[in-house]
């Protein structure tokens, strides 16, 4: 765990790649039990072959979606992967759709980002290493990589916000109503 304000960095285009699934019918488990099984036997495959391009990904589940992010080194892999006939993804791809896809008990998604590393930006604080901080190189979020506007490069003079409660006065708080004395407990 990094005890401070980290940011990470890369150096090369990336992909991020956003899968999942979300299960629209609970009862109909013979329909997406198998889709939600193929995605481990892919994750043990990608991570299997130290050039698969995969660089790191992180999972979430919620009542009825499943979803992971995924951190490709290009979009070429990604798609070389997503195609190969000996690879787990194009078989159960094909499954899901002669199978499940046209039923409606569980639906599928993806989306990708081709991300330049000049047009992204990250902070972690109190993490240990986590999504982009390990598909890339963390660092201390400090100098001039302190604040969101100077990692992007887009502010040169960006003050960072008051760490310790303080009050700051800023041109974004003109016009605003300090209501930290509205509400008196006794």
């Amino acid at each position: 765990m990094y005890k401070k304000r980290m940011t990470a960095e890369r150096d090369e285009p990336f992909v991020v790649f956003l899968i999942g699934m979300r299960i629209n019918r609970y009862w109909k488990i013979h329909r997406w039990l198998p889709v939600a099984a193929a995605m481990p036997r892919m994750l043990r495959e990608l991570t299997a072959e130290g050039d698969s391009g995969l660089l790191h990904y992180e999972s979430t589940i919620n009542a009825r979606t499943i979803l992971m992010v995924q951190y490709w080194d290009s979009f070429e892999s990604l798609r070389e992967y997503a195609r190969d006939v000996e690879q787990e993804h194009l078989p159960a791809w094909i499954e899901y759709n002669q199978t499940s896809a046209g039923s409606g008990d569980v639906g599928i998604f993806h989306e990708t980002y081709l991300v330049d590393p000049e047009d992204c930006e990250t902070v972690y604080n109190n993490m240990p290493a986590f999504g982009l901080g390990v598909a890339g190189e963390l660092r201390p979020a400090t100098g001039t990589v302190e604040t969101a506007g100077r990692r992007l490069g887009v502010v040169e003079d960006d003050p960072a916000p008051p760490m310790d409660g303080e009050s700051v006065d800023t041109p974004s708080d003109a016009g605003r109503t300090d209501t930290s004395t509205l509400l008196d407990v006794r």
